[in-house]
């Protein structure tokens, strides 16, 4: 006897399976590789890179360029210029680093620089950005940001190199 509220029971073999199919042509939404990815620049523009910075030999000078932040004034008025000089002056010799020859430009600095390696090269940039913010802050009764990026090295390795750094730091005004 069937009863109406009674269902029918299917044996489990008796099922159809099946396979779900993967799209593989749906692109990725996370992780790897991908054009886009990464943190945008605050600015608009892209600084120097992070990447790893090349091997340096103490034997080769480095130019050195430092970009200021938009909002700082003129790096060539009296007050900015007396503060870069005089922290320059106190920092051109340190371990393993030291300052040789400078200009300052309205909105960055070019230094020439002498370093035992990569790595004093490094610190003695972090420890003279430092002195050299803190400076134009106190002189500018400001606080803040003075930098907008990292610092950008070219290692000189031919004398010709070095002759056109230096006449380029040196006349230019």
């Amino acid at each position: 006897i069937s009863h109406p509220a009674s269902r029918r029971i299917s044996h489990p073999a008796s099922r159809r399976i099946r396979q779900l199919s993967l799209d593989v042509s749906a692109p990725p939404r996370r992780g790897g590789k991908r054009k886009g990815a990464g943190r945008k620049p605050q600015h608009g523009k892209a600084g120097v890179a992070h990447r790893a910075r090349p091997a340096l030999a103490s034997r080769y000078p480095v130019h050195v360029t430092l970009k200021v932040v938009q909002d700082l004034p003129n790096l060539r008025n009296m007050t900015c210029y007396r503060a870069i000089e005089r922290v320059l002056f106190e920092a051109c010799a340190g371990d393993g680093f030291r300052v040789v020859h400078f200009s300052v430009q309205g909105t960055h600095i070019h230094l020439l620089c002498e370093a035992q390696g990569a790595r004093a090269l490094s610190r003695g940039m972090q420890g003279l950005s430092i002195r050299l913010a803190r400076a134009l802050n106190k002189a500018l009764g400001r606080v803040g940001r003075v930098f907008a990026d990292r610092y950008h090295g070219r290692i000189l390795r031919t004398p010709r190199e070095v002759r056109g750094c230096l006449q380029y730091i040196l006349n230019n005004t």
